[in-house]
């Protein structure tokens, strides 16, 4: 499978990355970031040293900085950390961007690989909206777009009506969802069924000692904040679910449906079944355990 992330690294980003390097079917053609986590300037920072970490040779093209029509953000550092992963301060520039902005990679990307790509989409919406007003035929070329959002069935997690990447750039959502191309989204109604404990990542980081105690490292701030807000003992595999639904969609149920973001007001981000909407696949329920067994051994065959 040729996949395209849209990321905002981020600790979970930075797990669904590690996996899709770590998967032998699929072919990551490239990362595409966006503000969200963090700074656009730090998710592509960040996206950029993942893969040389992983050895991975994929361009990074930065994308938007803010959401449509705003001209501030502020990242998500009580969850993430000041740098988007976690303690770690340190990160080092590694490369540069693409040439291209990430709408017209996007929009070229699905042009060279018509009818093949899925792109991955685990952050706002706001670089997918802008591919799809950059190239109208944009949709058409993608084989499908795979989005970590909303909270359809379930409440919201940033409020209690919005999960966050919907949430901050509810625009852009619901501009996607109005003209969607073939579209699965993989909300909190699942991923919060793919709780990662800290003993999964002690054990991830004895398998895979570089890449594992990496992501072990960086996800003890991000499970801190798990347990201090909801008192659990893990956290959700939130962005890796999303990209083991793109090739594993049958470890999911489903229902067809058009969803509508609610884009002002007290309850801005929500995001509601409706009928009057072309529809798209809304994953309702999961093979928790599985998406787990899977994401560990995957990853756990990482250096």
């Amino acid at each position: 499978m040729k996949l395209i992330i849209d990321t905002d690294p981020g600790i979970d980003d930075a797990m669904a990355i590690s996996y899709a390097a770590a998967a032998s079917e699929i072919d990551l053609l490239g990362l595409t970031t966006v503000f969200g986590n963090t700074h656009v300037h730090q998710s592509s920072r960040n996206a950029r040293y993942l893969l040389h970490r992983l050895a991975v040779e994929a361009p990074v093209a930065e994308g938007a900085p803010f959401a449509l029509g705003r001209t501030d953000h502020a990242p998500s550092e009580r969850v993430h950390g000041p740098e988007g992963f976690g303690d770690l301060t340190d990160i080092p520039e590694v490369g540069t961007n693409h040439s291209l902005d990430a709408a017209a990679f996007l929009v070229e990307m699905a042009k060279a690989h018509r009818g093949e790509l899925v792109v991955c989409a685990v952050g706002p919406l706001t670089n997918i909206a802008a591919a799809m007003r950059l190239d109208p035929e944009f949709s058409g070329n993608i084989k499908r777009l795979v989005i970590m959002g909303g909270a359809v069935f379930c409440p919201g997690n940033i409020t209690e009506h919005a999960e966050a990447n919907i949430y901050h750039d509810a625009a852009a959502a619901d501009e996607v969802f109005s003209s969607p191309p073939d579209t699965v989204l993989v909300g909190l109604d699942v991923t919060l069924k793919t709780l990662y404990e800290t003993a999964d990542f002690e054990a991830l980081a004895r398998r895979s000692t570089d890449i594992g105690g990496f992501l072990r490292d960086i996800s003890r701030f991000y499970l801190n904040f798990y347990k201090e807000i909801g008192g659990l003992e893990g956290c959700g595999l939130h962005d890796s679910t999303a990209v083991i639904a793109c090739t594993h969609d049958g470890m999911f149920d489903m229902v067809d449906t058009g969803v509508k973001v609610t884009t002002t007001g007290s309850e801005i981000g929500a995001t509601r079944p409706d009928p009057s909407r072309p529809p798209i696949r809304v994953c309702r329920d999961v093979d928790g355990a599985g998406v787990v067994q899977l994401f560990t051994e995957r990853v756990a065959s990482l250096p």
